[in-house]
C-alpha cells in the first residue's frame, strides 16, 4: 500500500487597492467604511487569516503564507471594496423595461410601496416594498434603480423581475413582465 502525501503550496500574496481622491476609507479590525460624495458604506468581512493594511492612498490585503482558499477570499474582498469605492463616487444604475402584449399593466409608486396593477389581467395588484438606500424612478415603461451599494441595486432590480414572474402559463406565449435591460452600465 502506497501513501500519497499532499503538500500545500504556500506563498506570499497580496492585493493592492488604490484609493482615489475624494474618497475616504477607514479600516477597523474586520470592517471597512468608505465615504465619498454620494454617501457612506460600511461593511464587515470574515478575514480568516488575511491582514488588512492602509498605507498612504492604498489598501493592502494579504497574507505571508497564502493557500488557494486565502487567494480566493482576498480577490473577493478586494472586489467588494473596489465596488464600494466606485459606488460612493457614482451610484450604480440598473434600467428595467416594462413589457406587455396581452394585458397592459401599470407600475406606480404609492407611499412606501410599488404597485403593479392589471398584470396578466389580475384583479389584485402585486406589491413590492423597496429596499432602504435605493432610489427608484418610474416612467411608464422604464424603471431606473440607483444605489451606492451594488448589491442593493441588483436586489431591488431582481425584486421587480421576481414580482412579475409568470407561473402556470406558457412562457413562450406570455412574455409580459419587467426585465433588466442595463446592469450597472452594461447592456444585457
Amino acid at each position: 500500500m502506497s501513501l500519497i502525501w499532499t503538500i500545500k503550496m504556500k506563498k506570499e500574496l497580496q492585493q493592492i487597492i488604490e484609493i482615489p481622491e475624494g474618497v475616504e476609507v477607514n479600516l477597523e479590525e474586520n470592517s471597512v467604511t468608505v465615504k465619498g460624495k454620494e454617501g457612506e458604506i460600511n461593511r464587515s468581512f470574515d478575514l480568516g487569516k488575511l491582514n488588512f493594511d492602509k498605507k498612504d492612498n492604498k489598501i493592502i490585503i494579504g497574507n505571508k503564507q497564502s493557500t488557494k482558499r486565502e487567494k480566493k477570499m482576498m480577490n473577493t474582498i478586494a472586489q467588494h471594496i473596489r465596488n464600494m469605492i466606485k459606488g460612493v463616487q457614482e451610484k450604480f444604475e440598473y434600467k428595467l423595461k416594462v413589457c406587455f402584449s396581452h394585458f397592459p399593466f401599470t407600475v406606480k409608486q404609492e407611499n412606501e410601496k410599488i404597485i403593479i396593477q392589471n398584470f396578466l389581467g389580475e384583479k389584485v395588484p402585486r406589491e413590492i416594498t423597496p429596499l432602504q438606500g435605493v432610489e427608484i424612478e418610474i416612467d411608464k415603461t422604464e424603471i431606473i434603480v440607483k444605489s451606492i451599494d451594488k448589491e442593493l441595486a441588483g436586489q431591488a432590480a431582481a425584486n421587480f423581475e421576481t414580482a412579475t414572474k409568470i407561473r402556470g402559463r406558457d412562457k413562450r406565449v406570455f412574455q409580459d413582465g419587467i426585465y433588466i435591460t442595463n446592469k450597472a452600465g452594461r447592456e444585457m
